[in-house]
């Protein structure tokens, strides 16, 4: 599962072919890039460090992560039921081993082994379980559900359904935009003059970035916007072209289809030259070679040039999929949840080399958990799932909501496999997160038009 794409930013090689890994991600850099307004020189190096910097860290978990075997109750009659209602999918198991923690109160939890990285973050009060989070459009219980009396998500259990919804912050579709680019619109002045795009997705595009007005970049370890063909010898050669590229661009042909289109272009090469300085804004962290690890390396190099950029807020999007665990999935999970741990964990420590650990908070989502009923050896499409949120402004080593009892067709089941429904809504975890990010009271009420429904708007995971 490691990623072969290098993890410097590269020049393009003097070869006429680029090769088709190149291709595509210089292809989505450049789509990326036409998003973007007009990029200064001078706007882009700001060189001042923001006196107040947060970012917000997504780490998306593709096909729907069980966080019953995420997060396993470990007092005598609940981890009982679990075992009942798990069967042969109960930890520990030949594959997956529990680590335990337990909450100040002293109740104790089981950590999924693949977790061993960020596990020793739970004691050092910087990590946190958020439990039973869902996509609700309200309150919802049991009786409720089989009644169909209250309104429901758009095709509960569909997988691109919901990772629209959760990306949206809306449980009947997206509007268009994501809830952490519209937290970034309610907080542009944050950001004062820069240009460069305050969200970044790193693996693709991506719902959760996208704004009403604030930009948004998507792209990938690896990436290069630089143009074919530029490299030639000697040297003056090569200064002779990028120079005739540059009268090019900035000539004005009259023709506004041609000048947008140069905006583009010079916007893509002065973002160019900012992001391969992230390739060089070297990090004494070592980050694993994993598509996940390279991700979260550029989101660290990044956040390294916040004084070149000018960014006070900012959002990243990263992911990773192998979550859909229809079949084998004690090895199948463990092996993920060990990828997404040893890269947070990496991560963290860059956070804390960089000085910004209490200004940087990561958090997991997926589209939906998983049930409790085993399927074989795998599980189905469930609803609620718990969450991971690390970082140094978390108050840690506690689990928030209300970890379910695991029963099968108990009070939370919304069937009579353990597809439970979930206790705490997307937008109160969510909007836990943004309120913490900076967004007031009535920024929260536009950004998430669904809270009003949810009696707690904050849980108190963030300090």
């Amino acid at each position: 599962m490691t990623n072969s794409i290098p993890n410097p930013i590269h020049s393009l090689d003097t070869c006429s072919g680029a090769s088709r890994r190149a291709f595509l991600q210089r292809a989505s850099s450049w789509v990326a890039a036409a998003g973007l307004p007009a990029l200064g020189h001078a706007q882009l190096h700001a060189q001042t460090t923001p006196p107040d910097y947060k970012a917000l860290v997504c780490v998306f978990l593709l096909g729907g992560n069980d966080g019953h075997n995420t997060v396993v109750p470990l007092t005598p009659a609940a981890y009982a039921a679990y075992k009942a209602a798990r069967g042969q999918l109960a930890l520990p198991d030949g594959n997956t081993a529990l680590l335990p923690v337990s909450t100040p109160q002293g109740v104790p939890y089981g950590l999924n082994g693949g977790l061993a990285a960020i596990a020793p973050l739970w004691t050092q009060n910087r990590l946190a379980v958020v439990a039973n989070v869902g996509m609700l459009a309200r309150p919802t219980s049991r009786a409720q559900f089989l009644a169909s009396s209250t309104p429901l998500p758009t095709n509960l259990f569909s997988h691109s359904d919901q990772i629209v919804q959760v990306q949206a912050g809306d449980p009947n579709g997206s509007g268009g935009t994501g809830w952490a680019g519209r937290s970034l619109d309610e907080l542009q002045s944050r950001n004062g003059s820069s240009r460069f795009p305050p969200a970044v997705s790193m693996n693709g595009s991506a719902l959760f970035c996208a704004a009403n007005t604030a930009t948004s970049a998507s792209l990938m370890p690896g990436f290069n916007l630089d143009a074919n063909g530029m490299s030639a010898w000697p040297a003056s050669a090569a200064a002779a072209k990028a120079q005739a590229l540059n009268e090019i661009l900035t000539m004005d042909s009259g023709m506004a289809l041609v000048q947008a289109a140069n905006r583009v272009r010079q916007d893509a090469v002065s973002l160019n030259g900012l992001l391969v300085g992230a390739g060089s804004a070297t990090l004494a962290t070592a980050f694993p070679g994993t598509s996940i690890g390279q991700q979260l390396q550029q989101v660290a190099r990044i956040i390294k040039l916040r004084a070149t950029t000018g960014m006070a807020r900012q959002v990243f999007f990263c992911s990773i999929g192998g979550f859909d665990t229809h079949s084998a999935q004690s090895w199948d999970q463990m092996d993920g949840l060990r990828l997404v741990g040893n890269a947070m964990a990496a991560f963290h420590a860059a956070t804390v080399e960089l000085g910004v650990a209490s200004q940087v908070t990561t958090f997991t989502e997926s589209e939906f958990g998983r049930t409790l009923q085993p399927s074989g050896t795998g599980s189905d499409h469930g609803w609620g799932s718990h969450h991971l949120v690390m970082g140094g402004a978390v108050l840690g080593g506690q689990l928030y909501g209300t970890l379910p009892h695991p029963a099968l067709g108990g009070p939370e089941d919304s069937g009579n496999r353990g597809a439970l429904i979930p206790s705490t809504s997307f937008d109160q975890y969510t909007a836990t997160l943004a309120r913490w990010f900076g967004v007031d009271a009535a920024g929260l009420a536009r950004t998430f038009p669904n809270l009003k429904y949810f009696g707690t708007p904050d849980l108190g995971f963030m300090g």
